[in-house]
């Protein structure tokens, strides 16, 4: 491998020759070479749109010569693109505000810019890293900027369009399923009956909740701290910078982004990313009580609850034949423990902004990002190959819900609570039907007892 020398304020150190970073990534290759996990894509994507847009306001400003803010942008669009992918080696692990980071882009952007222009790799010039290409900025803004930037992209792009298909699928399900009556349980014990449309309804209106919380926090994320530079005061930058870029942030994403109403609350705290980690916590929350309900209903085929027939989309076992696991279910509790995890380190990063600045970003930008591609990708599997494939096993709710003992709960009225108690406990000890213990005890006759248990009208309000 062939190396140049490329420096900074440290001094000099030598990169590879077929890379576009320079003297800041490697260091940060060597001193934070932590762990597997590498910075995300879109947050690389979020950072050099700031780029661009700065570079957009500054040629109109003209406080950069148009060739350089023309080859910033031209270099900035090829990151954007993630053409240039292989030139983002840092670890999320690093210092609290990301400047590794920032620079790593910063640096790619400049030499990508020089070669544009005909100039030497490392030389820094005609285009630096820091004067044009982190003009009016600092990582301190850059950083917080970026991470709304890509909550808010991925959560349109992706994460709302997963849930909304997967509320869609749970939309049919209720509507097939509403005339089939079955056996309700609380406390993992025999209730009163409802329908298997009602049960689905019940998950449908969680989920939908779940969305509509999303949409009411990702406004906040939709105000963005660049502007406020080091410590909030905005140095460095020309007045109404902050709401220059925020508009061509706007035009380059086709999201309506505004300028943060404090700076300084925007760079030492990230309650609005911590609220927003709350909505995907909860949506977590959500998907894994209806993905367990999904696979106990389907357990069996002989020994389970079997109401539920799920698709059967692999084998199950390699030593038991024929075996069918409940996996997409399985997958998506799996996720939802694990975006439960992220929000708790989330909101103890969130806590860590000692005075003028918050120094946990890069764990927040991964684990708010990490939580937001989980949750999208598990829920549009869990729509596409199970809820959609699910079939209601009808012989099995039928022969429960004959032999319900609950089904007693309608004769409460008419011959009061403690008569009803024992009728059933004796059918229950005489391995018997609720019919042939009342007749037998002399409250009621066949003819009554069907007007009265009757499963349809226990499904609602009499």
């Amino acid at each position: 491998m062939k190396f140049r020398k490329e420096y900074d304020s440290i001094g000099n150190i030598k990169v590879p020759n077929d890379k576009y970073w320079g003297a800041s990534t490697e260091r940060s290759k060597k001193f934070f070479d932590i762990g597997e996990i590498y910075v995300q894509k879109i947050l690389i994507k979020s950072i050099a749109i700031i780029k661009k847009a700065a570079a957009i306001v500054h040629r109109k400003d003209k406080q950069i010569n148009t060739k350089i803010a023309n080859a910033i942008i031209r270099a900035s669009n090829e990151v954007i693109s993630g053409k240039l992918q292989d030139n983002f080696p840092l670890k999320v692990w690093q210092t609290g505000s990301g400047t590794q980071t920032n620079m790593n882009v910063n640096e790619v952007i400049s030499n990508r810019a020089i070669k544009y222009l005909g100039g030497k790799l490392g030389s820094k010039k005609p285009v630096h890293p820091n004067d044009h290409v982190n003009k009016s900025q600092s990582t301190n803004d850059v950083f917080p900027t970026a991470m709304h930037i890509a909550v808010a992209l991925e959560t349109n792009k992706k994460l709302l369009p997963s849930l909304n298909l997967l509320n869609k699928e749970l939309k049919k399900k209720i509507k097939k399923f509403n005339k089939i009556i079955k056996v309700g349980r609380t406390h993992l014990q025999d209730a009163t009956p409802l329908t298997l449309g009602q049960e689905f309804s019940g998950y449908q209106s969680q989920l939908q909740d779940c969305i509509d919380r999303i949409k009411i926090a990702i406004k906040e994320i939709y105000f963005l701290a660049q502007g406020g530079t080091a410590v909030g005061t905005g140095i460095n930058s020309k007045k109404n910078f902050d709401k220059k870029i925020c508009k061509e942030i706007s035009k380059l994403t086709n999201i309506n982004f505004k300028p943060s109403n404090n700076k300084f609350a925007a760079l030492a705290a990230h309650d609005s990313l911590v609220n927003f980690s709350g909505t995907l916590n909860t949506t977590a929350v959500c998907l894994l009580k209806i993905a367990n309900d999904i696979r106990f209903l389907g357990s069996g085929p002989r020994a389970g609850y079997g109401e539920l027939t799920l698709p059967a989309n692999e084998p199950g076992s390699s030593i038991m034949p024929g075996k069918i696991n409940p996996t997409q279910s399985e997958a998506v509790t799996m996720v939802c423990v694990k975006v439960i995890g992220n929000h708790t380190g989330i909101t103890i990063a969130g806590s860590q902004g000692q005075f003028e600045l918050n120094v946990f970003k890069p764990l927040i930008a991964h684990n708010i990002l990490q939580s937001i591609d989980l949750i999208s990708d598990s829920s549009k599997n869990f729509a596409k190959y199970c809820i959609k494939g699910i079939k209601a096993n009808k012989e099995k709710i039928k022969k429960d819900l004959d032999n319900s003992l609950m089904l007693v709960t309608a004769l409460a009225p008419k011959i009061g609570y403690d008569k009803a108690a024992e009728i059933a406990k004796k059918a229950l000890k005489n391995n018997t039907t609720l019919k042939d213990e009342i007749i037998k005890s002399g409250l009621m006759n066949e003819t009554d007892y069907h007007k009265i248990v009757d499963p349809r009208k226990m499904t609602q309000p009499a």
